[in-house]
């Protein structure tokens, strides 16, 4: 048994239903987080908002990706383009403004764009020990992008025997997922000696064609049905149709994760060799692949990505106590990132290929030092990001081949950043804890531009240089036992990327985004306030609500070229856009986390949370892309060894046609209104259950959006899984 996170109860491999109640809600408040600080802290002392998924937790939701393992979290919303993919949305925040972390290594990288980003999918939620959730402004302990938060994510590591045996772990599983059309299988091995332990982990999944729900909105009968796909006939592209409308065509997609872990001791060190590979196959770009022109006639032949490939390889080693800290630890990491886009439109024999690598070097020190009052958390980081940007064409009929134009600047791209930092948690008295911290960023980008074939800038490179300054101050008041109230006042920023800075690329709806070399970082103030209340075993709950007063937004906004505001792109007419600093927005919100388990075996919990957000231009208000519609999840759970069964519901309210940001990032083309932008509001009703068979197997099954509602998350152009039977069986040796 584990702790509930996020609402739902989480088991495989229980040992006794006896003690549910208890486990069920022991840690809260008292559950350690790593992520705030970069060293174990209990929750009960941080002011800011988070959130701990459990590896129990995160195996009983059986998710297909840790996208979608995040958004059956309800805690976190998560937009998708394409099956292979999947954008979470955090406090009205998205993509390269919510920094993801692996293993204490940050993932965000120089080309991170501001739209929807899918790189989480990356990770393998199948060897995840646990995913820590920072609600709101990290920046003094991550620098930039941690905006809306900080979603982190610890792999498992593997165990040194306490014995004269050389301890051996095994697990595995084999999934399939009925509208995935999904078979998954994992495996991974731990080997535990007195001063070294391996850890191999290896998962493989292949997904079909993505089924949607039949039960359509009577107000929106053919919104997003599939009734056509491009195929090409005696060396010409005809639209066929779709025998099956639920089935989205272009969705499949497979994927393979590979990490290898070496942990050893030497001495008073403890040091750690990660290894990380992802890597998917070919992934359509499904909302691109549906779009037609106002004749009907699909726009695009063929758009997908390449092969996504991630590499890590990271050095950690955890020194002994000093006179200058109690803790120590540094991390050395390289990171290799290949994207790339291959796209043809309809009718045309030009197939073009855009291929960006991204290598990313970075190296963290952090520090712990202990005093009679409290304890400073200090380190220093350093960042560097090489990007190389290629693009050609090819003619799929003749197999002529030349160049075409770049995403990012063809002579190369690089940034740095250099950064101190300190955070500290002082008792004031033995009730009221101060939390502070405060960072100081150096950044540089350098872009150069050397082929102006395509587009003549008035300029040959970009450079830019900023110092950044960010802090925040926390109280934390703890009334009695079980009881916490905290107010926290914390600023963000975020650094202009190459992304931000110097793409040039159509971004559908008929926009081309042009350079703007002016931009400037975006900056965060934000103010929130909490109440959190729990008894052991018994009940929980937590309500915050926050301010958030955004300046400098980078968002996209008219622009021209070259005097132009409409411009021919790639065959097409397409409106000048780009990236510019508004003067300011605002954020507001809340969360509802809650809880209560009784008579041993039954659970209840809830959660739910609310964002309101609007740009402010010349006096008036209108609407900030990405802010989510409410959202949630419900959830009522039972245990009785050897069975453990959760009902639960998903939902979100509409997101109405007043609260959309038309043109940019909240993709009306792809919703139930294209024009004026409309989501309806939906629910899922769902069902899982495991069964411990012994005490090395185990069988889940589950049923998912049990009446076959169709719906899209808001700003999605893929639409949801329909009635999804998963069957798994696990094994444990």
């Amino acid at each position: 048994m584990t702790a509930i996170a996020g609402g739902a109860v989480a088991t495989c491999f229980a040992q006794s239903e006896k003690n549910m109640a208890d486990t069920v809600l022991s840690k809260y408040l008292d559950e350690v987080i790593v992520s705030a600080t970069r060293f174990p802290q209990v929750q009960s002392k941080i002011a800011q908002q988070t959130s701990v998924l459990t590896a129990k937790y995160m195996q009983t939701m059986n998710q297909q990706t840790t996208a979608e393992m995040l958004m059956q979290s309800g805690q976190v919303l998560v937009q998708k383009s394409q099956l292979g993919g999947g954008s979470p949305i955090l406090r009205g925040f998205e993509a390269n403004k919510v920094l993801l972390v692996i293993d204490g290594v940050r993932m965000n990288n120089a080309i991170y764009r501001g739209g929807h980003l899918q790189n989480v999918l990356t990770i393998d939620n199948s060897i995840l020990e646990r995913t820590e959730i920072l609600f709101g402004p990290a920046s003094v302990v991550y620098g930039s992008d941690a905006l809306g938060g900080v979603m982190s994510f610890t792999t498992k590591t593997p165990s040194f025997t306490t014995g004269k045996k050389t301890l051996v772990q095994a697990n595995a599983f084999f999934r399939y997922a009925s509208a995935y059309a999904e078979t998954s299988g994992h495996a991974d091995v731990s080997i535990g000696g007195k001063k070294l332990a391996s850890l191999t982990s290896f998962t493989y999944s292949d997904f079909g064609n993505l089924r949607q729900g039949a039960g359509y909105y009577s107000s929106f009968p053919d919104w997003g049905k599939r009734n056509f796909s491009v195929q090409r006939i005696n060396n010409k592209d005809s639209m066929v149709a779709n025998p099956n409308e639920q089935k989205q065509l272009g969705s499949a997609y497979h994927q393979f994760d590979l990490l290898q872990k070496l942990v050893f001791k030497t001495g008073n060190v403890t040091q750690q060799l990660n290894v990380q590979v992802s890597q998917t196959g070919n992934v359509g770009r499904y909302d691109r692949l549906t779009e037609t022109n106002g004749a009907g006639i699909a726009k695009s032949a063929e758009w997908y990505y390449g092969p996504a490939k991630r590499i890590m390889v990271a050095y950690m080693a955890n020194f002994a106590a000093t006179k200058m800290y109690d803790k120590a630890s540094v991390t050395a990491a390289w990171q290799g990132i290949e994207e790339s886009r291959h796209n043809r439109n309809f009718g045309s024999v030009k197939r073009n290929h855009r291929t960006e690598n991204v290598d990313v070097l970075s190296v963290n020190a952090d520090f712990l030092k202990a005093y009679k009052k409290g304890e400073l958390r200090y380190g220093a980081e350093i960042i560097y990001n090489k990007v190389r940007s290629v693009a050609s064409f090819e003619n799929i009929e003749t197999g002529e081949t030349g160049k075409t134009d770049t995403r990012y600047p063809d002579g190369g791209s690089n940034t740095q950043s250099y950064a101190l930092f300190a955070n500290n948690t002082h008792s004031l008295t033995k009730k009221l804890l101060l939390n502070s911290g405060i960072r100081a960023t150096s950044n540089r980008l350098y872009a150069a531009f050397t082929d102006k074939t395509f587009f003549p800038f008035p300029y040959n490179d970009i450079e830019q240089q900023f110092i950044t300054a960010t802090g925040n101050l926390g109280l934390v008041f703890l009334p009695a036992k079980g009881w916490k109230l905290s107010v926290l006042a914390s600023s963000g920023y975020r650094t202009p990327n190459v992304d931000d800075m110097a793409k040039v690329f159509e971004s559908g709806n008929g926009m081309l985004i042009v350079p703007n070399p002016d931009i400037k970082p975006e900056r965060t103030w934000n103010y929130e306030a909490g109440v959190s209340t729990y008894k052991k075993g018994v009940y929980k709950m937590a309500v915050n609500v926050w301010y958030c007063d955004y300046r400098n937004v980078l968002a996209t906004d008219s622009g021209t070229f070259n005097g132009q505001t409409n411009v021919d792109y790639d065959g097409n007419q397409s409106r000048v856009v780009t990236v510019v600093n508004k003067s300011r927005g605002f954020q507001w919100g809340t969360g509802l986390d809650a809880g209560v388990s009784f008579a041993k075996h039954f659970t209840l919990s809830g959660v739910i949370n609310y964002t309101y957000g609007r740009f402010v231009e010349d006096g008036k208000k209108t609407p900030m892309d990405h802010i989510a519609p409410v959202y949630g999840k419900l959830s009522a759970a039972a245990a009785f060894t050897p069975v453990e069964v959760e009902l639960f519901m998903l939902f979100n309210g509409k997101k109405r046609s007043a609260d959309y940001r038309l043109g940019a990032e909240d993709n009306e083309l792809y919703s139930a209104d294209p024009v004026n932008g409309y989501t309806p509001a939906w629910s899922t009703l769902n069902i899982r259950t495991s069964v411990n068979i012994n005490r090395h197997l185990a069988a889940l099954l589950a049923v998912e959006n049990i009446t076959d509602k169709y719906y899209r998350v808001f700003a999605s152009g893929l639409s949801a899984p329909g009635r999804n039977v998963v069957i798994t069986l696990r094994g444990r040796f």
